[in-house]
């Protein structure tokens, strides 16, 4: 490390983080970026990405990150393979604690930790994830127009995500370990009117299979029996976790599930403190949204800088 002590800190390496580094290095702020593994998040796992501005042809996740990568280190971004421990926001100067026992301190931080969505785990999930696997409808519904698919959950988010990706599929099974939804009731009407919605229910999925691709679900009712049901795309909504495992509780507000409360400037009620992308609380979680969030956040927090 160049120094321990530092105008800004960004911890977390995804686009948000990347975003926000980019704006930070390009600044000439005194800035460091932590990332406890390689920069890309989540993005790291999504096979190809059509909605990202200025790619028409569509661009891979791994190459998207690595050009945002580039960018940053051209311009002179330093960056940080380690986790952060713990933080210390009690005083206008913050400590960082990092694996190792080692501190760093800075007077602003802009957290960018990412969430990560609630897995199945069942067997073919990790290998076939981006292959017919998905966690983001907007994403990837364009990738299954006049296909079969799946939906695993029954929440408010898994039916109208189903609804949604009846735009594009030619059918849609919604697959809830209940007999009965925990969506809202206007939800709930609006997808048992959608023709092209049905339901399997008491039931779970056991196993994803498909050789280079989904190729279908196992799944087992409340009774044991086993059946398998053919489809090309399996889309898994139930819950998001945020990486907050750092985040004092009592210092930085946080909502029901533990994601970071911010206004629209990602600034949080904990001065010279910002959030922005997935660890924020918030509705939409998209790449070209955590980049905006990214810039807005190194923004304020450069005002911020400029104040003292």
């Amino acid at each position: 490390m160049a120094s321990s002590n530092y105008q800004l800190v960004i911890i977390g390496g995804g686009p948000a983080g990347l975003a926000a580094g980019l704006y930070a290095a390009r600044a000439r702020l005194n800035v460091i970026l932590l990332e406890k593994g390689i920069p890309g998040g989540q993005v790291l796992v999504t096979d190809w990405i059509d909605n990202y501005p200025g790619f028409p042809e569509g661009i891979a996740g791994f190459e998207l990150i690595e050009r945002m990568t580039e960018q940053v280190k051209r311009f002179g971004l330093e960056i940080q393979n380690v986790e952060v421990l713990h933080l210390d926001l009690s005083k206008p100067v913050k400590t960082i604690l990092l694996e190792g026992g080692d501190t760093i301190t800075c007077q602003a931080l802009i957290i960018a930790t990412g969430a990560r969505p609630n897995q199945l785990g069942v067997p073919g999930e990790t290998d076939l994830t981006g292959k017919g696997i998905s966690y983001c409808a907007t994403c990837d519904a364009p990738f299954f127009r006049d296909q079969e698919i799946t939906v695993v959950g029954g929440g408010d988010t898994a039916i109208q995500e189903a609804i949604y990706l009846t735009k594009f599929a030619r059918l849609v099974t919604v697959i809830h370990r209940r007999d009965a939804l925990r969506a809202t009731r206007v939800i709930q009407e609006k997808a048992f009117a959608n023709d092209r919605i049905k339901f399997l229910w008491n039931s779970e999925v056991t196993r994803i299979f498909g050789k280079g691709g989904v190729e279908g679900v196992e799944v087992r009712d409340t009774q044991g029996k086993l059946s398998i049901i053919p489809v090309q795309g399996v889309f898994i909504f139930i819950g998001i976790k945020p990486n907050n495992s750092f985040v004092p509780k009592e210092e930085i507000e946080t909502d029901h599930w533990g994601f970071i409360v911010t206004d629209s400037e990602m600034q949080t009620k904990t001065i010279g403190v910002m959030a922005a992308g997935d660890i924020r609380s918030k509705k939409i979680r998209q790449v070209v949204t955590a980049v905006g969030e990214g810039a807005i956040a190194t923004l304020s927090a450069e005002e911020y800088l400029n104040r003292l």
